[in-house]
């Protein structure tokens, strides 16, 4: 069962309301787009903030996680909150993962093609996990509706990488080219991604940042193709996943068809624009991206623990920006709103209520 834990109660599960199925919706203001709302959680009221959007979602593979509300070392104010994945797979248990992950609720998601900025802050707690397992610190999805075949990874994800922070974003099958083959002999051209081809799942995976002092050979060799379809402005790397707490402001905005736009800033510095073909089109996908952050893994021998702290979302840089300078905006942005939101889904299937 997951518990959620107040500093100075650890060890017994305070019961906040916030997992509950049947939880009563909030922020829900008639005549308000969910884009044009600014949610801030400092993670300071030993629960989740009305005004922030976030819960703990109550599924069967978020039940052995827990989350504590904790007062020691926050990375700003008064409060963080702890969020860890124990091992809880049986062995040998096919397709299980381990996940303690806090999302956004269903009546604050925006349009899936809308420009939103997000702002957090996190720190990946001892040990650091140094092995090539799946490890995912936090991610940007789609809704997925029931009737969908197969499985979509995330648009944008912050990934942990042999203990190495990597950024990756995913887009329908496009075309690529294999590294060390005809059309790319001796690597890939300026501006195009490093990418996987994963044609079973039809689906192009770019790795789009790595980590300072680090070089693509220190990532997974399965990125050995170049994909003009996506296209990478480096600004420079990451911070190091061993430094403690990092601020991240990262600017989302899906477009399968080739419009998407992402910028990442960690810690004031500009890190990397990434535009082209981000995100997923076709039947079986809604109408709204979602945000969740928190550990998600392959089966692993040890927890995995990872705090957060200072949440914020809105639809301009400057609402969520602390340090450093934002970007130049695009000379259009998208507007566009979707129908009203009605509810997440789980990674594989759209489900009702929170």
């Amino acid at each position: 069962m997951h518990k959620v834990v107040a500093s100075g109660l650890l060890g017994c599960a305070v019961a906040f309301g916030l997992v509950a199925p049947g939880a009563p919706p909030v922020l829900a203001e008639a005549g308000t787009e969910a884009a044009q709302r600014i949610l801030r959680d400092g993670f300071e009221q030993g629960g989740f903030a009305p005004e922030g959007g976030l819960f703990y979602k109550d599924n069967p593979e978020q039940r052995a996680g827990r989350v504590i509300f904790d007062r020691t070392a926050p990375y700003s104010g008064a409060g963080a909150l702890t969020l860890i994945a124990p091992p809880s797979c049986l062995p040998h248990a096919a397709g299980c993962s381990e996940r303690a992950e806090v999302w956004e609720r269903p009546e604050v998601l925006v349009p899936f093609r809308s420009a939103v900025w997000y702002g957090f802050a996190l720190r990946l707690n001892d040990p650091l996990a140094q092995d090539d397992r799946r490890y995912v610190i936090a991610q940007w999805k789609r809704e997925i509706l029931p009737e969908a075949i197969g499985d979509y990874s995330p648009f944008l994800a912050l990934r942990l990488y042999r203990g190495r922070l990597g950024i990756t974003v995913e887009t329908d099958l496009i075309p690529s080219y294999p590294i060390g083959g005809s059309e790319r002999p001796e690597g890939c051209l300026p501006g195009e991604a490093l990418v996987l081809s994963r044609t079973e799942a039809q689906q192009t995976r770019a790795l789009v940042a790595i980590e300072t002092g680090a070089t693509s050979t220190d990532y997974p060799s399965y990125f050995n193709a170049c994909a003009p379809g996506i296209r990478v402005t480096p600004h420079a790397d990451l911070p190091s996943a061993q430094q403690g707490w990092i601020d991240f402001v990262v600017r989302s905005q899906p477009g399968p068809d080739g419009e998407g736009h992402i910028e990442v800033i960690a810690d004031g510095v500009h890190i990397v624009t990434v535009q082209g073909h981000i995100g997923h089109g076709g039947p079986g996908l809604d109408d709204n991206q979602y945000f969740k952050m928190g550990p998600y893994r392959a089966p692993a021998p040890l927890p995995w623990s990872i705090s957060y702290d200072d949440f914020r979302r809105g639809p301009r840089c400057s609402d969520v920006i602390r340090i450093g300078q934002c970007p130049p905006e695009p000379p259009q942005a998208s507007k566009a709103i979707g129908k009203p939101p009605l509810s997440t889904s789980s990674d594989l299937r759209k489900t009702k209520g929170p």
